[in-house]
This record gives structure tokens, C-alpha cells and sequence, in this order.
């Protein structure tokens, strides 16, 4: 379970969250990562924290499992963080040949990384880890449905992004294959210079490209097979009723949008020397 990427996956489970309508969900992350994003005082991130913890809890999902979900994204946490503790706002408490450490850097850099967490782990709640690729892709196609009066084509492409979220795990665990079937034969891909390392990794992008391709053709002739003529005359199988659970979230949203938005700018600052 450990090896597995979770990157695409998604984790059966009878939660609230499961059960949720695809498009609210696609609804409720897209402003959630606003919100992440314009999160700037601590009180609002502590709100925005807590209610992320809520949302874990009712994913009934392992919380070790869903912290998995920033592992692929840990490298830019880190860097956003070094980058504005070494910027040089304010005093500096610790200063050594041209690098400045001060608080308010350390502090502006710890809620930059809590603004990242918060952003991944609350888009793959609502989308990677609850939400099946068919289920999002129905979603998606729900609301782009405005679309179709521009004659854009909203089936096919939320069945293009259904069929790239489904095939991006198997990607993974080939490309991994192919890794440890090089390196059993000598290969190495953490030695030598940067262009001994890019040749390595032509021995394992050639046959990922060539194994693509040889799926993406399988898959077309099987939905070619099965009369696939996209939109015109399909039908789903059962339909997703907006409940009250959709409107208490879509309501929850609505007051997290005037927190961030109205209430947020008239907070006083928080200072953090005087702690």
C-alpha cells in the first residue's frame, strides 16, 4: 500500500462525501482552492484548517492516506516556505553572510505552505480520492452543458478528461515496472551527471510512449466494437439529485466566500512579535 501512488486513485467508501453529486463536488473544490488561495490572515487559515480536518473526518477515509495525497507536491512546500523565510522581511533574528532569517518570513512562509496543503488535500477530497473518473466526468459534463448552445463539444471532452484521470495511475505503476526492470539490468537513474541521468530516462519514456499509444488503440477499437457514437442517444445509468446534504455544502461555501472576501479585510493585523 505504501508504493502505491495516489495520484488518480480513487477509494470506494459509503461517506458523505462519497455520496455527494459529482458536480457539486466539482463546485465546492474549485472554491475551496480560491479560498485556500485568499486565505492571507491566521484566523481565516485556522477556520480553513479546521474545516478541512471536518471534511477528512467525513470522507471516512484514513487521514494518513489523504496526507499522502501532498507527497508528489512536498517539494514546492518546502521551497515555498525557504523561499519567504529567507526574504528578508523584517527584523532579522538570524543572519549569517548575505542570508536573513527573520520571524515575519518564517511566519509568511509557514502560511504560504499551510495555503498549499490546504488546496491539495481539499481538491483530491473532493475529486480524486471520493469521486470515480465516470462519476467526474459526468459532473464535468453537467456543467459545461451551457456549452453546447456554442456547439462545444462538452461530452467529448469530459470523456477525454474521464479516460486521462483513469489511465494516469496505470501510467504510474508502468512506469515504475519499466524503472526496476532497467535497473535490474544495470540501468541507474541517480548517478552521473544531469545528461547521463536525461539518457537513462529515454529507456523508460520510449516503451511508456509506445505502451500508450498501443492502449489508447485497444481502447478505441473496444468502444468502436461496442458502437460508441459519442453523445447522441446515451443514457446513465442512475442520476445524482441535488439532496440537502448539496445544499448545506453549497450554503457552507457561500458563508466561507463572505468570510474571505468581506470579513477578512476589516480583521485587524495580527502581530505576531507581541506573542
Amino acid at each position: 500500500m505504501a508504493s502505491i501512488s495516489m495520484l488518480g486513485r480513487t477509494f470506494a467508501a459509503d461517506s458523505l462525501l462519497h455520496n455527494l453529486n459529482s458536480s457539486v463536488k466539482l463546485v465546492a473544490a474549485i472554491v475551496l482552492m480560491v479560498l485556500a488561495l485568499m486565505s492571507q490572515h491566521p484566523l481565516v487559515l485556522l477556520l480553513m484548517s479546521i474545516l478541512t480536518l471536518i471534511l477528512i473526518k467525513l470522507s471516512t477515509l484514513p487521514f494518513g492516506l489523504v496526507m499522502r495525497s501532498i507527497r508528489p507536491i512536498i517539494f514546492i512546500i518546502i521551497f515555498a516556505f525557504v523561499v519567504h523565510a529567507l526574504s528578508g522581511q523584517g527584523e532579522a533574528i538570524v543572519s549569517f553572510w548575505i542570508i536573513n532569517i527573520s520571524l515575519e518570513g518564517i511566519v509568511t512562509g509557514a502560511l504560504t505552505a499551510i495555503r498549499i496543503t490546504l488546496l491539495v488535500i481539499n481538491t483530491s477530497l473532493f475529486l480524486t480520492l471520493t469521486t470515480p473518473p465516470t462519476e467526474l466526468a459526468n459532473g464535468l459534463e453537467r456543467l459545461l452543458s451551457p456549452l453546447r448552445y456554442l456547439r462545444f463539444p462538452v461530452h467529448e471532452f469530459a470523456m477525454m478528461m474521464s479516460i486521462a484521470l483513469r489511465f494516469v495511475p496505470t501510467l504510474l505503476e508502468e512506469a515504475d515496472k519499466l524503472m526496476k526492470a532497467q535497473s535490474s539490468r544495470g540501468a541507474s537513474y541517480d548517478t552521473g551527471n544531469i545528461f547521463e541521468k536525461l539518457r537513462g530516462m529515454v529507456s523508460i519514456l520510449v516503451p511508456l510512449f509506445i505502451s500508450s499509444f498501443r492502449r489508447a488503440e485497444d481502447l478505441a477499437t473496444a468502444m468502436e466494437a461496442r458502437c460508441y457514437r459519442g453523445e447522441a442517444g446515451r443514457t446513465r445509468k442512475t442520476g445524482q439529485p441535488l439532496t440537502w446534504r448539496e445544499y448545506s455544502l453549497l450554503l457552507l461555501l457561500a458563508v466561507l466566500l463572505v468570510v474571505v472576501f468581506v470579513i477578512q479585510p476589516r480583521l485587524p493585523e495580527f502581530n505576531w512579535l507581541s506573542l
